[in-house]
């Protein structure tokens, strides 16, 4: 009988400090939302950052979202936690249409997506 006790906890602490049952540090994230998409547009001329009167949409596939640009910012903002590959177009009036960006693709960790920051430079008509 004690043989039989000797062999379970040898087993059972043998198991214990296995390699197999190592845990890995566990990963916090923060509850904010990141854009995925930065986008700032400036004259072609002057240099002059333009917010007012720009609309900056960005497309991945069937997916389409006008971004924002909040007051006092020069940056417009959107895909918020979205990952993808998306095409940006700019327009405002009196300037030429920007054409669709190359592609921008927008990576994400284990947390959040990986801002990408993108300058265009409108020409005016």
């Amino acid at each position: 009988m004690k043989k039989f006790f000797l062999s379970s906890v040898i087993i059972l602490c043998w198991s214990c400090s296995s390699d197999d049952n190592k845990t890995e540090d566990p990963i916090f994230c923060t509850e904010e939302l990141r854009a995925g998409l930065e986008v700032t547009v400036r004259d072609g001329i002057g240099g002059a950052f333009l917010t007012e009167g720009v609309t900056v949409v960005a497309i991945d596939n069937e997916y389409k979202e006008t971004l924002e640009n909040f007051a006092g910012s020069n940056t417009f903002v959107g895909a918020y936690e979205r990952a993808g590959t998306y095409t940006i177009s700019i327009s405002k009036e009196g300037y030429r249409d920007s054409a669709p960006s190359e592609p921008v693709v927008v990576g994400e960790d284990l947390c959040h997506v990986i801002t990408e920051s993108v300058a265009v430079i409108l020409e005016k008509q």
